[in-house]
């Protein structure tokens, strides 16, 4: 038994898209085969100065829409399409299927504009030229956080739960299989070391605690800041404008902005004769593992830790995490990540029967989730 899904995973300047044959097998697992594009385009999330955000929107989809005809007329029919989800408020994790009132919704952009806004319009024409199913799997937004891990220091103000949900869990999902343990039986905690970076805690296949990855918590990355010295942060803060410090903290901070670049290519080569740039690779090293280690105990000992994202690319940063780490539990390495295996397969789970879809409806309250299924 096997199925088609097309894939499509909006980025800010690039698009993936993939073609995927999904097969279940006789232990009830999928396997995966994946054909890969993907096309560069103009930033789809960067707004001109008077321009209204639906209006960038728009035109983002339009460069969508020609990005996926012209990639992939040549491929055969699918059996349901699967996009990365948008800011759609705090949801559970899993498979949603995509509604017109959904994809008008993200249009909107009542959380914030971002490329993945885009996914589940044109994830549900694509599917409506086959009249197929169209699903989105584990939203940016999964927010299924313990409620004592929301909770801080400053009346009213809680921690969320914004990471990188979709490859952190499947990567998750991995690591349980490669130490002999169901994802949902495990304890797995995942660092996602990408230009964002999070680190995140899964008990039972649940989120339970996250740094965050965009002005958050953790350690800093190629080009975002990371948490912070609360005083040196209220100076800046009342040093410049606030669109100012928002972007010098997410585009212009980590490796960018302490040594002018985040081409960790560059890094690589410039660190054994610069004294500079192995100072700030080993207290990347020092911050990733106080952050794994803090939330190794964010519930009991954890059965593995994965390393991925971009920077798991680089063997000697990660041979260096794993002499730190491994005397808590086993390190496992996915380098880059399995946001197109997490899409298809999680549509394919749906197609299968292995899970029931989950349905959005515009009434839900955007209040923080507690999986009833956790």
């Amino acid at each position: 038994m096997s199925v088609r899904v097309y894939v499509l995973n909006a980025g800010s300047t690039s698009t993936k898209l993939g073609l995927a044959q999904v097969s279940a097998t006789s232990q009830g697992g999928l396997s995966l085969n994946m054909q890969r594009e993907e096309v560069h385009h103009p930033d789809l999330q960067a707004a001109l100065p008077g321009e209204a955000p639906r209006d960038v929107t728009l035109r983002g989809l339009e460069a969508l829409r020609a990005n996926i005809a012209e990639r992939t007329r040549d491929w055969e029919p699918p059996d349901a399409v699967a996009a990365r989800g948008g800011l759609m408020g705090p949801v559970a994790a899993g498979t949603y299927e995509i509604t017109t009132a959904l994809a008008l919704y993200l249009l909107s952009a009542p959380f914030g504009i971002h490329a993945t806004n885009l996914g589940a319009q044109a994830g549900l024409e694509w599917a409506n030229r086959f009249g197929v199913p169209a699903y989105m799997v584990d939203p940016p937004s999964v927010d299924e956080l313990l409620p004592e891990a929301r909770v801080s220091g400053f009346p009213g103000l809680e921690r969320q739960s914004r990471f990188h949900a979709l490859n952190a869990r499947a990567v998750a999902r991995r690591a349980a299989r490669e130490v002999g343990k169901r994802f949902e039986e495990a304890v797995i905690v995942v660092a996602h070391l990408g230009g964002g970076l999070s680190v995140t805690t899964f008990d039972g296949g649940r989120a339970i605690d996250t740094t965050g990855a965009l002005l958050d918590e953790g350690p800093f990355s190629p080009q975002r800041a990371g948490a912070l010295p609360m005083r040196g942060l209220l100076d800046l803060a009342y040093s410049m404008p606030r669109p100012e410090l928002e972007k010098r903290l997410v585009h212009n901070s980590g490796f960018r902005g302490l040594l002018g670049t985040n081409d960790l290519r560059l890094l690589a080569a410039r660190e054994e004769g610069d004294e500079e740039t192995r100072l700030v690779v080993t207290a990347f090293i020092h911050q990733v593992c106080k952050a794994v280690g803090a939330y190794a105990l964010a519930s009991t000992r954890p059965d593995a830790i994965a390393v991925t994202g971009g920077v798991s690319r680089w063997p000697e940063l990660v041979a260096r995490l794993e002499a730190r780490l491994r005397w808590i539990a086993p390190v496992i390495c996915v380098p880059g990540e399995l946001e197109l295996e997490a899409l298809a397969e999680g549509a394919a789970r749906v197609l299968f029967g292995f899970e029931d879809p989950r349905s959005w409806t515009t009434d839900i309250t955007h209040e923080p989730v507690t999986d009833e299924r956790a």
